[in-house]
């Protein structure tokens, strides 16, 4: 029997729609609702899930660069999240007076790039 999860937060909030614009903008990407949350992926792999848990949906977790990791944790607006901070991935607020939508940008395409086969890099980098 299929284990459904609990929808996290409104796929349609305005807040999710203007991570939506950004992600899709991506060549090949897609959106796949998983674990109740929309995640945006380059091809078959997650580059952006919006919502790190349950108590804090409007979020975005990320995969950042190496050796920019340990730079972000030293922000307070980004924090090694649930299940997915062990394997590098980063989380960061996209509500509130923080939300830097520029830079959020910038974090959703460093994230993909993160995952990207190299054909759809060179499809970006046109």
């Amino acid at each position: 029997m299929a284990r459904t999860h609990p929808q996290v937060v409104d796929p349609r909030h305005p807040l999710v729609e203007k991570v939506r614009a950004i992600c899709l903008a991506y060549p090949e990407a897609t959106e796949v609702e998983a674990w109740g949350r929309p995640t945006f992926r380059a091809g078959r792999k997650i580059f952006v899930m919006v919502s790190a848990s349950m108590d804090r949906p409007f979020t975005i977790v990320f995969k950042p660069e190496a050796d920019e990791r340990l730079a972000y944790l030293a922000d307070d607006r980004f924090y090694s999240p649930p299940y997915w901070g062990p394997g590098g991935w980063l989380a960061t607020a996209i509500d509130g007076p923080d939300a830097d939508w520029t830079e959020l940008a910038e974090i959703i395409d460093t994230s993909y790039r993160q995952v990207a086969l190299v054909r759809q890099i060179r499809a970006l980098d046109k």
